[in-house]
C-alpha cells in the first residue's frame, strides 16, 4: 500500500473513555493486528495497516525521541507506558496513553509486541504538550534527522536523571 502524504487538520478523531485501542505487531514494528477500536479512530481498514508500519499513524508533532525509548524498553524486554498523538487516515489526531510491552513464547523469546491504549485525561494531555513541544525543538536544532533525535533523546534523559526519575515513572506522574 503507497500512503499519499496526509497534512493533520487539527481535529480530534474521538473515541470513548471506555475503549481500548488494541494492536499488534511483528518484532520489525509490523501491524499483525488491529482491534476495530483502533480501525474506527485511525480511519483504516485492516486490509489498509495489516502488514503496514506501526507508523502508519504517526502524528508529525509527535517527537521521535519518544519512540526510540519506546524501541529501547520493549526490544530490552520491558513495558513501557507513554502519551503518544496518533494520525488518522484523514489528517485528525488522537491523544492516547500507550502500554506497550514485548509477547513472548513459551520458551521466554520475544515474538511480537501488544499495545493498548486509552484515551488519557485531557490535564494529562496539557501537561505533555509543551513537553513534547521542546522534544521536536531540540530534535529541529540539528539537520540531521538522527542526529537531532539523539540530542533532544540526551536532553530528555538528562532532565530525568536531574529529577532522579524513569521514564514511566515520569509519564504516570503527570
Amino acid at each position: 500500500m503507497t500512503r499519499i502524504r496526509v497534512q493533520p487538520t487539527g481535529r480530534e478523531s474521538p473515541f470513548r473513555e471506555d475503549e481500548i485501542i488494541v494492536s499488534k505487531t511483528d518484532l520489525k514494528g509490523r501491524l499483525t493486528y488491529a482491534n476495530d477500536v483502533f480501525l474506527r479512530v485511525s480511519g483504516f481498514t485492516a486490509k489498509d495497516v495489516v502488514g503496514q508500519p506501526h507508523s502508519i499513524i504517526r502524528h508529525p508533532d509527535m517527537p521521535r525521541t519518544v519512540f526510540k525509548l519506546l524501541w529501547e524498553t520493549i526490544e530490552a524486554k520491558a513495558e513501557i507506558f507513554a502519551y503518544v498523538l496518533n494520525m488518522a487516515s484523514n489528517g485528525d489526531h488522537y491523544w492516547v496513553l500507550a502500554h506497550v510491552t514485548p509477547s513472548f513464547d513459551a520458551q521466554g523469546k520475544v515474538v511480537g509486541y501488544h499495545s493498548n491504549r486509552r484515551k488519557p485525561h485531557r490535564d494529562k494531555v496539557e501537561k505533555i504538550i509543551p513537553i513534547y513541544q521542546s522534544l521536536l525543538a531540540e530534535e529541529a536544532k540539528i539537520a540531521n534527522l538522527k542526529e537531532g533525535m539523539l540530542g533532544a533523546y540526551n536532553h530528555l534523559m538528562s532532565d530525568l536523571s536531574a529529577k532522579g526519575i524513569g521514564y514511566d515513572e515520569f509519564v504516570l506522574s503527570l
